[in-house]
Parts: C-alpha cells; sequence; structure tokens
C-alpha cells in the first residue's frame, strides 16, 4: 500500500485521479493491515507532511496518516516512540532543521491524534524536558507560538515544580528577544498575534501553579532593569502586564521601590521601559502599573528619578496621543506626570508646542471617542496653564485652540495639583521613620520660626492673606533689584508656589527688621507692621523722586551701580529698569493705595465760633480701651467682660470731640477737638492698644479683656463736600495713641451733614498668646477677601461709632457674618503649621485660652454701589482680577528651590531608610520632629501655654 501510495503523488496523473485513488487508500484503513504496512504508511506519510514537494503531498500524508491513525491506533503509539520525537526536537526530520515551524506543526497535530491514549502521558517527561531546552535557545516568536499552542492544548506537557519556575522565567527572557521586522500591517498583526499567544499561555502556567508567578515577574524586572547598553528588551513584555493580578500592585511596588539593592540606574531604567510599553497596542493596564510606581517612588521619596525620567519620556508619551489604539492610557500616564511634575514649568513646555497641532487633529478626525478625549485633554492642558501661568506668548495659540472647550474651575484644579502632587503620596510602603514633609491639606505654606519671630511671621501671613495687595505686589516688576519690595515680593512667591510646608525667611528678617530690635529677642507685631510699611513707602518714595530727577539712562549703558549710588542713602539697591509702582497719574505709594487712609482734625472755638482743621494720613488706626476695663490682671485672675471695637476708640469713630483749652487774643477759652475719618482706606489697620504701663504695680501690664471681633463693620466717613475754614493748628499727630486722647461725642453740630458708612469685612487678625509684649507668642488668622466679595446690611451690623456690644449682640453679627462663608475659608498661621479654622474658633479664643487675645485687626473695604473702588494690578495693559502670572526671575528662583527641596527629602528618606534597616537603630520618644522651628514661641500654638495657671516664660 504505502508503494502504491508513493508511486501515485510522485505520477503525472490529473489530481482528479489522484484524489480518487487516494480516497481508496484511506477506505482501506477501516479493514485488517499488518503491522508492517501501517510502520511503512506512517513513515511514507511523514515524508510526505514534512518533506513534500507541493501542497498536495502534504495534504495527502496528513489525511492518510489521521486515516490509519484512528483505526489503528496502538501502531501509531509504537510509530511515534519517545526515540522518534526526541530526534525531531533534536536533529530534525532530513533537511529540516530541528527549530523549523514544521516539525512543531507535525508533533502537534500527532499528539492530537493521540489525545486519550497513554503514550502521551508516556511522552510528558520527555517532552517537559525539551520544551524547557527549546525555550533556553530564545528561539523566534512563530517557534514559540508553536510550542504555546501545543502546551496549552496538551497541559501535562508543561515543566512542573522547579523546572515549572525555570521555564516561566526562561520564556519571560525570551520574550525579551522577540523582534518585530515586520513592515506591513498584516505581518504586525501577525506578529502581535504570535506574542498574545505566548503571554496566553504563561497566564495559564501562573494560574495554574501561583508560585511561578513571583519569580516570573522578578526576572521581568531584572531584564527591564539591565543597564547593558548592547541590550534592549523588546517592549513585547508589555503583553504580560495584562496578566499580572492588579491585586498584588501594592506588594510588588512596595518591594521595587524600598529593595536597597535596586540602584536608581537600574529603577530609572525600569520606569523609562515600563513606559515604552504604552506604544504595545493590546497592553491592558500598563497605565496603572506605571501609575503606581511613580506613586511609589514618589511615597519614598525617590524624586531625581522622577525627575529624570519624566523629562525623558515626556515628549514621547505625548506622541502617544496621536494613535487611538493607545491613546487613553497614554494620556492617563501623560495627566499623571505632568500634574506631579510641580516644582518647574519644564516639562509642560516641552509639549506645548505639539498641543494645538494634537486639538486640531482630534477636532478632524472623526473618530467617536475623540470628542470624549479632547475634553479630557483640554482640561489637563487648563490644569497646567494655571500651574505655571506667566507664559502668554506660549499659552495664547493654546487659549485660541480650546477657547469653545469647558474649562475646570479653580477648586476642581486644585484637587487634581493637590491629589498628584508627588509630596502628597501617602508613605504606606516604608517605615515609620520614613515620613513626606509636604504642604498641609490647605495647601497654603508656613513659615520657620527663626527664632522669637513669630511676630514677623504673623505680620507677613496676614500681609500676604490681603489679597489686593499680594496681588499688586507679586505684579510689580522689579528685576534686577535688592530693594525690601523684592524681597517681600520674592517671599510672596514662594508662599504661593513652594512645595515645601514651611518656607525660612531669613533674607526677608535681616532685611525687615528694625536696627532696635534685638536679634532672637520677641518684639511688638504691631510695631513691626508699621516699621515695614513705613519702609515699604520710603521706599517707593525714593525711587520715585530718583526716577522724576535723574535723566533716563540709555538701556545699554544703565547699570546697578549707577542707580546705587544715585540713591545709596534711604535705599540700598534700585532695580535696573523698574516699572512705576504707584498708579499713573495718582502719584500715592502703593502703601499708600492699599493702607492709606486720612483723618480730620478740627478744633472750634466754643465762644468765637472759628475752626482750623487739618488733615493728616494714616496707615493704621490705634483703638485704646476705656479707662474701667483696663485693669492690673495677673495671669489667674477670670475675665468676664466683653467689649467690642465700640465708642472707646475714638479715633476711627468718625465724629470724636473732647474739650481743650484754647487761646484767642490771650485769653483761654473753652474749645472742641473733633477727629473724622476723610478717606477710607483699601485695608483698614486697626490695632488694640493692649500694653500700658500700669502705676500702681509700676510694671507694663498686658489688657485680657476679651473683645468682640464683628465680621462685618462700618466706617464712618465724612465727605469732602463741607466746607470748611481751616487755618494753621498743631503740628501733625500720628494716628497712634490718637483714641486715648479722645471720648465719644454724642453730636457734631454741622460737621455731620455730609457723612456716609463704608463697609468693611474682616480679612486677617493677630492674636497675642502670653501676658507681655516682650513674651508670649503670635499667630493670625487670616482669609482670602477682595472688595468685590459683597457687604450685605443687616440690623445687627454695628458702626465703629455705635455703642459697645455685648457678648449676646456680638455672637448674632457673627452668624449674619458667617452665613456667606464656609467653615474652611479662615486658616490658621502659626509658625510652620497651617491648618483650616472658621470664624467660631477665632470669636471664641479668648473665651477658652485668656491670654490668648487679638492684638492687630485688619478689615477689606467692600464696593458700594456709585463709588469708585481700587482698580486691580495691570499686567500687559490688563486688569487683573486673579492671581498675576509668575514673572520668570520669581519662577526660576522657586523652580530652583523646589527642585532643592526634593533634593533634600530624597536624601533624608534614604538616610532615614538607612537607619531603619540598621540593627542599631535608635527610636526617639514621641516622634521627635527634625524639622521643629529654633527656638519656637509657643508650646501649644493656639492655647496661651497651655492653660489658666501654665507661668509664661520670656521665651518659650
Amino acid at each position: 500500500m504505502d508503494k502504491i501510495l508513493e508511486a501515485l503523488v510522485s505520477s503525472s496523473h490529473p489530481l482528479t485521479v489522484k484524489r480518487a485513488i487516494v480516497k481508496k487508500v484511506m477506505e482501506a484503513a477501516e479493514k485488517e493491515v499488518t503491522e508492517e504496512q501501517c510502520q511503512a504508511l506512517y513513515h511514507l506519510t511523514t515524508r510526505l507532511i514534512l518533506q513534500g514537494e507541493d501542497a498536495f503531498q502534504r495534504q495527502v500524508g496528513l489525511q492518510v496518516q489521521e486515516a490509519y491513525a484512528r483505526y489503528h491506533r496502538d501502531e501509531f503509539a509504537r510509530f511515534f516512540s519517545k526515540e522518534f520525537v526526541l530526534g525531531l526536537l533534536q536533529q530534525g526530520y532530513g533537511s529540516l532543521d530541528c527549530r523549523d515551524p514544521a516539525i512543531l506543526d507535525f508533533l502537534h497535530s500527532s499528539l492530537r491524534l493521540l489525545i486519550s491514549c497513554p503514550a502521551v502521558l508516556e511522552l510528558a517527561p520527555l517532552l517537559q524536558t525539551e520544551v524547557l531546552r527549546i525555550i533556553c535557545e530564545r528561539p523566534e516568536p512563530a517557534t514559540c507560538a508553536k510550542l504555546a499552542t501545543i502546551l496549552t492544548d496538551f497541559p501535562q506537557c508543561v515543566p512542573r515544580e522547579k523546572a515549572g519556575v525555570l521555564f516561566c522565567q526562561q520564556l519571560v527572557r525570551t520574550f525579551a528577544y522577540f523582534n518585530c521586522p515586520a513592515t506591513e500591517e498584516r505581518e504586525l498583526r501577525e506578529y502581535v498575534t504570535q506574542v498574545t499567544r505566548v503571554s496566553v499561555l504563561l497566564q495559564g502556567i501562573w494560574k495554574a501553579e501561583p508560585a511561578t508567578l513571583l519569580p516570573s515577574l522578578q526576572e521581568v524586572f531584572a531584564i527591564i532593569s539591565s543597564t547593558d547598553p548592547s541590550f534592549e528588551p523588546s517592549i513585547a513584555l508589555a503583553s504580560l502586564v495584562q496578566h499580572i493580578p492588579l491585586q498584588m500592585i501594592t506588594v510588588l511596588i512596595k518591594s521595587l521601590t524600598t529593595d536597597q539593592n535596586v540602584k536608581d540606574a537600574s529603577m530609572t531604567q525600569a520606569l523609562c521601559r515600563m513606559i515604552d510599553w504604552l506604544s504595545w497596542p493590546l497592553a491592558n493596564h500598563v497605565d496603572t502599573w506605571v501609575i503606581a510606581l511613580l506613586k511609589g517612588l514618589a511615597a519614598v521619596q525617590k524624586f531625581t528619578i522622577l525627575i529624570d525620567v519624566t523629562l525623558l519620556k515626556i515628549e514621547q508619551v505625548f506622541n502617544r496621543l496621536w494613535y487611538p489604539i493607545v491613546r487613553q492610557g497614554a494620556l492617563v500616564v501623560l495627566s499623571h506626570m505632568l500634574l506631579s511634575f510641580q516644582h518647574s514649568p519644564e516639562a509642560f513646555h516641552l509639549v506645548v508646542p505639539q498641543i494645538v497641532p494634537l486639538v486640531k487633529s482630534l477636532k478632524n478626525d472623526g473618530l467617536p471617542n475623540s470628542k470624549t478625549f479632547l475634553l479630557q485633554f483640554a482640561e489637563l492642558v487648563h490644569c497646567m496653564m494655571y500651574q505655571y501661568s506667566g507664559f502668554p506668548d506660549l499659552y495664547d495659540s493654546i487659549l485660541e485652540s480650546i477657547k469653545e472647550l469647558p474649562k475646570p474651575n479653580e477648586e476642581k484644579i486644585k484637587f487634581f495639583l493637590n491629589q498628584s502632587a508627588w509630596t502628597s503620596q501617602s508613605n504606606s510602603f516604608a517605615s515609620g521613620l520614613l515620613k513626606i514633609t509636604g504642604k498641609s491639606e490647605t495647601g497654603k505654606t508656613g513659615l520657620v520660626n527663626l527664632g522669637n519671630t513669630c511676630y514677623m511671621n504673623s505680620i507677613i501671613q496676614i500681609l500676604f492673606m490681603a489679597t489686593d495687595f499680594r496681588r499688586h505686589v507679586m505684579s510689580l516688576h522689579l528685576n534686577g533689584s535688592n530693594t525690601l519690595m523684592k524681597k517681600l515680593q520674592l517671599l510672596f512667591a514662594f508662599l504661593a508656589h513652594t512645595q515645601r510646608a514651611a518656607y525660612s525667611p531669613r533674607s526677608f528678617l535681616e532685611g525687615s527688621r528694625p536696627p532696635w530690635f534685638t536679634a532672637g529677642s520677641q518684639q511688638d507685631c504691631s510695631e513691626y507692621l508699621r516699621f515695614l510699611l513705613d519702609r515699604l513707602h520710603e521706599e517707593e518714595k525714593t525711587l520715585s523722586a530718583f526716577q522724576v530727577t535723574s535723566p533716563k539712562p540709555e538701556p545699554a549703558t544703565t547699570s546697578a551701580e549707577t542707580l546705587n549710588n544715585a540713591a545709596s542713602q534711604p535705599v540700598a539697591d534700585m532695580p535696573l529698569h523698574p516699572e512705576p509702582v504707584a498708579a499713573k497719574g495718582d502719584g500715592r505709594t502703593l502703601v499708600e493705595r492699599m493702607f492709606g487712609g486720612r483723618l480730620s482734625t478740627a478744633i472750634r472755638c466754643l465762644q468765637c465760633h472759628s475752626l482750623s482743621e487739618k488733615e493728616e494720613p494714616f496707615t493704621d488706626l490705634s483703638l485704646a480701651f476705656c479707662p474701667s476695663m483696663s485693669k492690673c490682671h495677673g495671669p489667674n485672675d477670670e475675665h468676664k467682660s466683653s467689649s467690642s471695637v465700640g465708642p472707646c476708640q475714638g479715633a476711627v469713630n468718625g465724629g470724636s470731640e473732647s474739650s481743650e483749652g484754647s487761646v484767642k487774643e490771650g485769653i483761654w477759652s473753652t474749645a472742641e477737638k473733633v477727629m473724622q475719618v476723610v478717606a477710607a482706606p483699601e485695608y483698614l489697620i486697626l490695632t488694640l492698644l493692649r500694653f500700658s504701663y500700669d502705676a500702681t504695680c509700676h510694671v507694663r501690664r498686658k489688657i485680657l479683656d476679651n473683645v468682640g471681633i464683628p465680621l462685618h463693620m462700618s466706617l464712618p466717613l465724612r465727605q469732602h463736600g463741607i466746607s470748611v475754614t481751616s487755618s494753621s493748628s498743631d503740628s501733625p499727630e500720628s494716628g497712634e495713641n490718637l483714641a486715648k486722647k479722645l471720648k465719644p461725642s454724642q453730636k457734631e453740630d454741622g460737621m455731620t451733614e455730609n457723612r456716609t458708612n463704608m463697609p468693611y469685612v474682616l480679612s486677617s487678625v493677630v492674636v497675642h498668646s502670653g501676658m507681655s509684649s516682650e513674651s508670649g507668642h503670635y499667630y493670625s488668622y487670616g482669609r482670602n477677601v477682595s472688595n468685590t466679595d459683597g457687604y450685605v446690611a443687616h440690623p445687627s451690623s454695628k458702626s465703629l461709632e455705635s455703642s459697645s456690644l455685648s457678648e449676646s449682640s456680638t455672637a448674632s453679627q457673627e452668624e449674619m457674618g458667617c452665613a456667606d462663608h464656609k467653615s474652611t475659608d479662615w486658616f490658621l498661621f502659626n509658625d510652620s503649621r497651617v491648618t483650616f479654622t472658621n470664624s467660631e474658633s477665632l470669636r471664641n479664643v479668648t473665651g477658652r485660652f485668656p491670654k490668648d487675645t487679638a492684638y492687630v485687626l485688619i478689615y477689606r473695604k467692600q464696593e458700594v454701589s456709585g463709588q469708585p473702588s481700587n482698580p486691580g494690578p495691570v499686567v500687559n495693559g490688563s486688569r487683573l482680577s486673579g492671581e498675576p502670572p509668575l514673572q520668570k526671575e520669581l519662577m526660576d528662583a522657586i523652580t530652583k528651590d523646589n527642585k532643592l527641596f526634593l533634593q533634600e527629602q530624597e536624601l533624608n528618606a534614604r538616610a532615614r531608610a538607612l537607619q531603619a534597616t540598621s540593627a542599631s537603630c535608635s527610636f526617639r520618644p514621641n516622634g521627635s520632629d527634625d524639622n521643629e522651628p529654633p527656638g519656637s514661641c509657643g508650646p501649644s500654638g493656639g492655647g496661651g501655654g497651655g492653660g489658666f495657671n501654665t507661668i509664661s516664660r520670656l521665651v518659650f
């Protein structure tokens, strides 16, 4: 029979004749055939299958072999022996190499013919050994795919136990050698199919033998973390990611990020290659694992790796957005990389040139998912432009391209940024010694206490919370300057944009400390505030005068030395090309425009009725306590009195009078002195005069009376329309302590005809905790209030000339004041610590801690219909209603410091990790904080020293 078949297939007879004869041969298989005939037929059909000259011969071989093996299975099992199989796999067949895919196809088809025979089990140990050997030889994807098909159909041939672990590891390593030379789509699809088939095999082995999973993943990491420049693993490894259980993310990321044996170079290489996997068309969950590793590295503060990888790969990730099949995963990774890279705009600016072309492409490609994708992408772009404002030349075209797309609100943007920040990642992977010292949940920055500098810190924070003042300061162009205003601008920039939890204002302290203040000693914050505002005011006046009197130099020849020499007495250094700080046509300094008001003092003779009047400027008003309230209190006294900003504070009453002596023609007569506010400041600073000399005790005491603080109030303002006869009068008198000299009047005759009430809203409060101005501790409350927040009239709203508020009436007023503000609008600034608080906490602070009393208050003037309001700062010809863009010089300084901060965090984390793994590691009790400020002014922050009976110390 074999001779007939061999002659037939090689004859020249027509195919129809050949097919008919082959059919007769196959039908003969049902009859009794000797073993010799079967063996001869099996050898012939094997030769036809593996070495047939054409497809007809190979088809005949398969059909005849299948027919005879079905009816004579025992004979076929004896033919398909271990020796025969071993020869095929090790030596090949005839001219066929053992690696030829046809060998594996024949092996697969033969095993299927024996699928229910014991022969398969007999061959299994041999095949387990041989498939391991083949995989170790790094076969091509086609060979691996065929081998994977065999092992999927015959799982008993998969290596077991230790050999199974080794097989999985070697198969993973073989993945790394897969190359795709395909240039056509058909070839590429075939390659992807082959890789997928092998990855499915691994998935099945991992499920059947869970012990093989972790060693396989360790092998994956060993491959992708290799720093050998001569070897670049295939991205086909990405096909394995979808088969790794997601519940293993935490375990694996912890293992990778906390392993001290993993070098930074290896981790960087591994992360870069994982990002490369985003290009694999069927790589599910790659984005999930990439982001998990990014967050894990941030949690253990390995910021150098994150910075290097982001800058190296951000453009590549962005380019993946052009390909719909991998677009969504790439956007997820791109969003996290950009939103977390908050210390510098460098990463975002690398992809800025590609944004507009991509937006145009997404609008025009017509794909069903492009619209949704474009909305997500535009949201990301808005977040980044918010984070790094101040580059209109880069962003104008982008804004134009996405102008019709919805823009996320500021709260949503801040949520995304806070959620993605490296310093916000919870370190659940490391020991308790590894702590992230990022910003508090408020997003605000504290100030490091440099040794009894809480008086300065509290003042800086309330000035920073004066929204419009801050915006004006940040909009000034002071490049090249070393003035105090420049130092304040830089300090404000750091408070707004640093990634540190608390910033050290050492440079500003050295530049702003009054010369009579002793370094390291507690000082009066009100005195410091007046000195600071005076310095800023005089500095700007000097600069303005210099600009007016000096000839305008050519830009090429202007030097800082020339300016400094011209104005060396009052101002140390001037800017190279400063823009005028004062508003055009105004002539007032920034301090005058923000904090400056005017006070009219009129003296009228009660006999001849002659009147002399004089106006004088003020930047703060000092409010004295009524004599009956000013008692000699000891630290243990109980205080139940409650007053309010009321009639005893005559300086701001709008109308106050006192009887004085007047000399006219040598005759003494009785005169009346009236003081009224004629120009209301944008920010009204009130200082409660709590420190006074006690003649009985012969010491300087603090008045501990509890003062009700209204959130809303009205300041009586005399209009300029009133006609008065002015003449010379006494020398100008500062607003400070004016209230001490006056008593409230009940009427002001004709001088109150043209009056209005100017509404104000509380912006911030400085609280003093302690018994004297030379000791204790300062902290502050603040919130963002602008002149457009609105003022709602209420029956309980009090004017500063109204009667004193009782505690109950104050409470009703506070309820009204709280109605239009969230409780979290208020912040408590206590040196390095910043927390959320509310107006209720502010109102009750003295009730809870008797030595904690309000000292300096700042109110923001509110717009009244029909009255002009103070315009916002001008930048590039436009009024700003929001925060001005950060100037390049400030951005560079912040970027540099943020990078330094990340490096410091990383070094600290590494040092602590080494301590944690050392046997000699010693833990300090009670969670000692390495960042505790030197000479802090208070052990319990707002607690006033811890209670009623705690003895105040000079320096806490």
